[in-house]
């Protein structure tokens, strides 16, 4: 029977380091000669996310892509997206416009780059981290020429003045917009009901995978929907502890120990 497992990206695939084990890559590749799927599921965007995908060999035939925490599903091999879901350009507005109340850093996406309002500490430490590159504008929301998919605050030193704005725009976000944390430093709003759980539950569907034969595994709070969604949900060792009590399965390995080779011997090819 045919098994998928949908990965996390960062902090579960990928090593602190920003790299795939060279055992995990060998465990990917017999899992796909076995006839079995993998699907990354990240908060990431799609330019950031496909040098990734081809290296592991993910880009061909039924090989989707999972984007912007589930409000882009992408199918590789193709080049096209297949579902796609956006938050309202009025919404993006104000979250800027808020953002900068706050004094905290802010960002969104078009179908390349990265678009904001200035060069600072916060974009260079995303660029870093993602491999995207920026476009600057003086005022990103007026140059938007369709509405994003996410948006993202981001903050290095103090995450409690993200989950103050968090806490102060609850009311606001009601009816409108989905927020969660996908690392410490990352705020994201994304578009109402849309998180990586709604994007397996398309890939399942589209690929006609029994839910029984659907596995998840990542290790941060944006996680946690598909962890939920999935037949089998997995947390990573070094998952926070809101993940882990989602989940089925705590992986023994942390991902700089090749805990998808783990995954994959233990579940996959069992």
């Amino acid at each position: 029977m045919q098994k998928i497992l949908f990965t996390d990206m960062d902090g579960t695939l990928l090593r602190s380091d920003k790299t795939v084990s060279e055992k995990n890559q060998c465990a990917i590749e017999r899992m796909l000669r076995a006839g079995h799927l993998l699907v990354a599921a990240t908060g990431r965007s799609v330019p950031s996310s496909l040098p990734i995908i081809e290296k592991l060999g993910l880009a061909g035939p039924v090989r989707c892509l999972i984007a912007y925490n589930g409000a882009v599903v992408y199918d590789c091999e193709a080049g096209r997206v297949l579902m796609e879901r956006t938050v309202a350009v009025p919404d993006v507005e104000y979250l800027f416009s808020e953002a900068k109340r706050y004094g905290l850093y802010i960002q969104t996406y078009d179908e390349e780059h990265v678009l904001a309002e200035r060069d600072c500490a916060e974009l260079q430490y995303y660029m870093s981290r993602t491999g995207t590159t920026c476009k600057l504008s003086e005022d990103v929301c007026h140059g938007l020429t369709k509405a994003p998919h996410k948006v993202l605050l981001i903050s290095l030193e103090d995450k409690e003045r993200l989950l103050q704005f968090e806490r102060d725009h609850r009311e606001w976000a009601r009816g409108r917009s989905t927020s969660v944390f996908s690392c410490p430093e990352y705020l994201e709003y994304g578009p109402l009901g849309t998180d990586k759980g709604t994007g397996i539950r398309f890939v399942r569907d589209y690929l006609k995978i029994e839910q029984e034969n659907t596995y998840a595994v990542g290790d941060e709070q944006n996680d946690i929907p598909m962890i939920r969604a999935a037949g089998m949900g997995i947390a990573m060792r070094n998952a926070v502890e809101e993940a882990k009590a989602a989940a089925d399965y705590v992986t023994e390995r942390d991902n700089d120990h090749d805990a998808i080779t783990e995954i994959i011997e233990k579940f996959i090819l069992d």
